[in-house]
């Protein structure tokens, strides 16, 4: 019997292949440092492999992309067998019962002709065009389009690595939202703590989500969730710059003139104008900031998330 998800708990679908698990075509695994070191330490996986879960076996004939009669088609390398139709129906049937496994996020295998996010290999009369999506990767993120996706390649680039894992946890704090009987003032609160976080990713997606909330009371709440939620999602994942972590910062800083002495309101102003040249990661600001903010108490900024948005441990900001 599958265990039911505990309340708050973070829970990550996993092409099982990036786990160690031995599951691939030729017997073997693709397992990733990343996801099973650090990531691992602060979610729960929810294991999916395709191939194996449709009943292909392991080890297996390899499958690829084919575009056959104007479609792009799932099909045995060596022998042609098409998969097509099953893998569809299994797909569908399969991301079903993930929605009910509240994931949070999922890291896809890469280059897989069932579970990478893009630029998988169609063939057509020969030649390979990269050009597809998974067939497993695309009915996901059809029927789970707020849901955080990543490759587990594209996860080595530490912006996208430090947007998905950023995504992964904003998603869980909005899901904890929605699930209780929330009030008007409930989203208020949430919006105001999620400010500064947004900002540094898409002020118009802000200002846009500030003009919702202000006309939320009197609305059906299931319409005012749904609209929130989905400009909150899709304004984090946005890439934030440093141009805009700087923004971010210098509004900061604004809350602590009146509180810093002059060589530590120099001090941060420095750090602030590297970061934003690239001469510093976001952590040396950050935490500076984070520094002054709690050793004066300035609750606003204390409420805000962009302070520590997922854990420190997975040292995400030292590498942005």
């Amino acid at each position: 019997m599958k265990r039911p998800p505990g309340p708050g708990e973070i829970r990550v679908g996993v092409s099982s292949c990036l786990l160690g698990q031995a599951v691939r075509y030729d017997g073997g695994h693709k397992k990733d440092a990343f996801v099973t070191g650090p990531l691992a330490r602060f979610v729960t996986f929810v294991p999916v492999c395709p191939e194996v879960e449709v009943g292909m076996g392991t080890p297996r004939e390899s499958v690829r992309l084919v575009q056959l009669r104007g479609e792009v088609r799932m099909v045995g390398h060596r022998s042609g067998t098409d998969h097509t139709d099953a893998m569809r129906r299994w797909s569908e049937a399969r991301v079903r019962e993930l929605e009910a496994e509240d994931l949070c996020g999922y890291v896809l295998k890469k280059d897989s002709p069932s579970c990478g996010m893009e630029r998988v290999k169609v063939y057509a009369g020969g030649a390979a065009a990269r050009t597809g999506r998974g067939r497993f990767a695309e009915a996901l993120m059809q029927r789970l389009p707020l849901l955080p996706v990543e490759e587990e390649g594209r996860l080595n680039d530490a912006r996208l690595r430090e947007n998905f894992i950023e995504r992964v946890f904003a998603y869980r704090r909005l899901k904890d939202l929605f699930a209780a009987r929330w009030t008007t003032g409930d989203l208020v609160r949430f919006h105001t703590a999620e400010k500064l976080l947004l900002l540094a990713h898409d002020p118009s997606a802000y200002r846009a989500l500030g003009r919702l909330v202000a006309s939320a009371k009197g609305r059906p709440r299931a319409e005012v969730a749904g609209a929130y939620g989905e400009g909150f999602m899709r304004g984090l994942a946005r890439l934030a710059t440093t141009g805009k972590h700087a923004n971010v910062l210098q509004h900061m800083a604004g809350y602590l003139k009146d509180l810093l002495p002059a060589e530590e309101k120099q001090e941060l102003q420095e750090a602030i104008a590297d970061h934003r040249r690239g001469l510093l990661p976001l952590v040396v600001p950050i935490t500076l900031v984070g520094h002054h903010v709690r050793r004066h108490r300035v609750e606003y900024l204390l409420g805000q998330t962009y302070l520590q948005p997922h854990p420190k441990e997975l040292m995400l900001r030292n590498h942005v």
